[in-house]
């Protein structure tokens, strides 16, 4: 006779193993649809988008509800006092017609009143606390998240959907309420910047006895800004009551937005970088986000070797990859600004030959010391340049990403950010609505490096109207002109490396998207000259091999659980037209959707 007893004990192990088991490894399939896709870090936020294409809507339309949804059920990052980039494919109307592609750019900018040194102390140090640019009312740049979406959806969008009706589910979920989730609750919970502000405090932690797993959280100062926002347009946000909110209290708290900043905030749109890997066309950010620059570069420097032969997990990858990060964020804390205040050398960093030569010193068997690794093109020249590098401020984790497709092959992939976790930590009284904390992103002195490390040129510099620099990489992969992948992540500049591995990982590796987005990941970023990985993403064989040829390895700090990204993807079957939608596991509210 066959014992049950090890099939019953097999039955209650193996739940427990699998939630032992990192995310990481997490093989789940992608979510197929034969018409629209849209996933984002929050399952509400993606119904959201879903139910405007499923009305009728395009990617844009969706995109402009998944965005403000996430204002409500993600106020880690996503949130309508914020900015960001939305890169958007407009498919041809008629069978074989080109395409378009076109970015809205709806960063933040700097106050009328900014100036360089406004972050200083009497003895010149950077200040810390309350009145810095990380914390409280002055560290927020000018919002650009509702301008952004309203250009996006009047000059792109079906036509078919009113700015009222896309803003619908987010009055929604605000006035009705919404079940706070596990993940939620904690972010809420460590956000240690929301209980210095007593309006923070009082809407986002319960007044100190904190949002729990399972409450319904109704936000009602919210949802009366979004119906502000219904009934007289997304300019009532500049000009209008809400307006007046943010502009009198940031009077009242030193703050240095005014009602003429508000005023006078527009979204631009800018024509995208575009570059080829393997027979595919990329296209990806221009500055003022570095990113779509920076990856452009890495996949050229790495386009001659055979990456597929190396093997995914391999030190040898992972030893041309960091060589490749290593020179390009060299460059990238060089040369990159506000390319509407400085001339920047776009064509010649993207120049392939150039690239060659970058490439022309590695070594497969050793890794450069950054010390030792210039900028490719020389010193910086610049009127009134610094003598020494100032620092630079990327975009914390806090950030997010989500991606859209619908019926016709319209396709938006959108990245925006508060900045640090919860921003700067201010709401803005009556509104509900949380400030970012941008204006960390420009230098606040020369050669002080900011939290991730980073250093940055004086291109960076602050200046009133400029849009500090970005890592954010919202990026499309088309293969003989048919769109095939839609991807972008949070992680500051862990963002672009994120979109390497991802691109890489689904056109040299062939890997399905969700294998791509599941699959491990690595960064570089020249200083510090540190290569990490995710907590449990690479062997120990690996790293010995990688320390043996001169990096310095080492296993990713335990915030987030270890992980690096957020990348919100879909990919588009070519054969079949499927759209395939991975949401990133490391994010546990995600969620794909389509019909």
């Amino acid at each position: 006779m066959i014992s049950c007893r090890p099939l019953l004990l097999l039955a209650v192990i193996a739940p427990l193993l699998l939630a032992l088991w990192s995310p990481l490894h997490a093989q789940r399939s992608a979510v197929e649809a034969p018409r629209g896709m849209v996933t984002s870090a929050h399952v509400l936020a993606t119904e959201a988008g879903l139910a405007m294409l499923q009305r009728g809507g395009t990617a844009v339309d969706a995109a402009v509800a998944t965005g403000l949804a996430l204002t409500v059920v993600y106020p880690a990052a996503g949130n309508i006092g914020g900015g960001g980039f939305m890169v958007i494919h407009l498919a041809g109307t008629s069978p074989g017609a080109a395409g378009r592609d076109l970015v809205i750019d709806y960063r933040e900018t700097a106050p009328a009143a900014a100036a360089r040194d406004m972050y200083l102390d009497a003895q010149g140090n950077v200040l810390a606390g309350p009145g810095s640019s990380v914390l409280g009312w002055r560290a927020s740049g000018v919002p650009g998240s509702v301008a952004g979406r309203a250009l996006a959806l009047e000059k792109y969008g079906s036509g078919k959907l009113t700015w009222a009706e896309v803003c619908e589910p987010s009055r929604r979920l605000a006035i009705e309420g919404h079940l706070v989730s596990q993940a939620t609750a904690a972010s809420l919970r460590n956000a240690k910047n929301l209980a210095l502000f007593e309006e923070s405090k009082k809407i986002y932690q319960n007044g100190g006895a904190f949002w729990k797993n399972g409450d319904r959280w109704v936000q009602p100062d919210l949802g009366a800004t979004f119906a502000r926002l219904q009934a007289h347009g997304p300019r009532e946000f500049y000009e209008g009551e809400t307006a007046k909110k943010i502009a009198d209290a940031m009077a009242r708290h030193g703050g240095v937005i005014t009602l003429a900043d508000l005023k006078a905030y527009r979204a631009v749109e800018r024509a995208p970088l575009r570059g080829t890997y393997r027979g595919h066309d990329i296209i990806t950010m221009p500055p003022p986000s570095s990113g779509g620059l920076v990856l452009l570069q890495m996949l050229a420097m790495i386009e001659t070797f055979d990456v597929a032969a190396l093997g995914h997990n391999s030190a040898a990858k992972y030893h041309l990859f960091t060589e490749a990060m290593r020179r390009a964020f060299r460059d990238r804390a060089e040369y990159l600004g506000d390319p509407d205040f400085v001339k920047l050398p776009v064509t010649e960093l993207l120049d392939r030959d150039y690239l060659k030569r970058r490439m022309r010193d590695f070594d497969p068997q050793r890794a450069t010391p950054s010390d030792r690794v210039e900028a490719g093109l020389g010193p910086l020249k610049l009127a009134a340049a610094p003598a020494s590098a100032p620092r630079f401020a990327a975009e914390s984790t806090e950030t997010t990403h989500f991606s859209g497709v619908d019926a016709a092959g319209n396709a938006v992939a959108n990245t925006y950010t508060l900045n640090g976790n919860h921003g700067s930590g201010v709401t803005i009284p009556g509104t509900g609505i949380l400030m970012n904390n941008e204006m960390d992103d420009f230098t606040a002195k020369v050669g002080v490096r900011n939290m991730f490390g980073l250093l940055q040129s004086a291109a960076n510099s602050v200046a009133p109207g400029k849009r500090p620099l970005s890592a954010m990489t919202p990026t499309l992969v088309f293969k003989d002109g048919k769109l095939v992948l839609v991807t972008g992540s949070p992680g500051g500049p862990t963002i672009i490396n994120t979109v390497l591995q991802i691109i890489t990982n689904v056109i040299d590796h062939g890997m399905s998207v969700a294998k791509a987005v599941e699959a491990p990941r690595i960064h570089h970023q020249w200083v510090p000259d540190v290569l990490t990985y995710e907590s449990y993403g690479m062997s120990a064989d690996t790293a010995a091999l990688l320390t043996a040829k001169g990096h310095t390895v080492k296993e990713r700090i335990s915030y987030e659980g270890g992980y690096q990204g957020d990348a919100e993807t879909i990919a588009v079957d070519p054969k079949t037209n499927l759209r395939h939608g991975a949401a990133d596991p490391r994010r546990a509210d995600a969620r794909a959707l389509g019909y």
